[in-house]
């Protein structure tokens, strides 16, 4: 199989990075077209990959002020051309899936989210704190790009979700069909403690979303010790919120993570993510997770690996964490549920339903060419 990877854009480390590594793994031989590429900001072994950008990598300002350009992604991802190859592997929460290709390329789609700039826009612009100037410069083109982007999902051959809330939008937004995979978590970083200490902890990017606002007015009132670690432009604001009894570690090196996450009480999930790759890491720890109950969390925090809150509130999550005894729980079992998400698991899934994909995709234009023939 000659296969392509398609990346949305290359500036910043987060979660589809985490997967997209995972494709390279899979298919190193591959190369990877994206739409910008800001090598000093990238880890140095990907200067090591065959890395295709397009002309947007070129324009001013654009490593760091990416949402400026969005009215040219749709064009920058049309502009490359697939025709040499047999499939195409998109790793989408943009407009990477708006790739054209020829009927002779199955166009697989790992769908993050359906584009959230376009479809979550007001809660998109709150999250990143999009400017006045850059709201305003946007605003008239969402409408173009909605219209779009549902046509874009039309040239995909097959999607994969990453979690039920996802395949639930990639349905009510595109009106297609899609299978679950979930995303790749890196399990064997993680081991259960023999020891617990007396902290709950959080980890993660301190921004507005995250409702660390109400994790911390509620560890005020219990009084119990609240150990928050990640930075993030919103960590002043939360750091007049706390009392004495929440303590924020900012930056926690990767080396420095599977203990810190191994002694803690439980861990905190007040958010609503898409999937949420926090917690499965905490719980390859042998933690559990107390979580609010939406998103990823309904499909990764069961009975036996933690508890769900359901209104994402100062009183409910008090509750939740009175209510729930962490040492109440197996460790042990914790961790055999996180291994479930483990990259291997991963990578299993995926390379076996690409592989179907692609022997289905071949017997229908074989079929298609027989049926022509005989007609002649």
């Amino acid at each position: 199989m000659k296969l392509a990877l398609i990346h949305d854009w290359l500036n910043q480390i987060g979660g589809a990075e985490d997967v997209l590594e995972n494709f390279v793994e899979m298919y190193p031989q591959a190369p990877l077209y994206t739409s910008i590429y800001w090598r000093d900001a990238m880890p140095s072994h990907w200067q090591n990959w065959d890395i295709r950008t397009s002309f947007i990598d070129k324009l001013p300002f654009a490593y760091r002020k990416q949402q400026i350009y969005f009215p040219f992604y749709p064009s920058a991802f049309e502009r490359f051309d697939f025709s040499d190859y047999e499939i195409v592997l998109s790793n989408k929460s943009g407009f990477c899936h708006g790739v054209i290709t020829g009927p002779e390329t199955l166009h697989i789609c790992y769908c993050l989210t359906p584009t959230r700039y376009v479809w979550r826009y007001h809660q998109y612009a709150e999250q990143e704190n999009l400017g006045h100037i850059t709201r305003t410069v946007l605003s008239p083109f969402l409408t173009l790009m909605r219209v779009w982007d549902r046509l874009a999902a039309d040239r995909v051959d097959h999607f994969i979700a990453i979690s039920e809330e996802i395949r639930q939008r990639i349905d009510k937004i595109y009106g297609r069909q899609s299978v679950i995979i979930y995303p790749p978590v890196e399990t064997s970083r993680f081991e259960p403690s023999n020891q617990t200490d007396d902290y709950y902890l959080f980890v993660g990017r301190l921004v507005p979303y995250r409702r660390l606002d109400i994790l911390i007015e509620a560890f005020n009132k219990l009084g119990k010790p609240l150990y928050i670690a990640g930075s993030g432009r919103d960590r002043e604001r939360l750091e007049g919120l706390a009392n004495s009894n929440v303590k924020f570690l900012g930056f926690v090196p990767d080396s420095d993570l599977p203990d810190l996450l191994a002694r803690c009480k439980a861990f905190m999930f007040p958010g609503e993510e898409d999937f949420g790759i926090a917690p499965i890491q905490a719980m390859a720890a042998g933690r559990p997770v107390i979580a609010y109950n939406a998103g990823g969390a309904r499909e990764t925090v069961v009975p036996g690996t933690g508890v769900l809150f359901d209104e994402q509130t100062v009183a409910s999550l008090m509750e939740a964490v009175d209510q729930f005894d962490p040492e109440a729980v197996s460790p042990a079992f914790i961790r055999r549920h996180a291994e479930k998400f483990d990259t291997e698991v991963f990578k299993e899934k995926l390379g076996s339903y690409i592989e179907q994909k692609y022997e289905e995709h071949q017997a229908k234009r074989q079929g298609v060419y027989r049926e022509v023939v005989s007609r002649k």
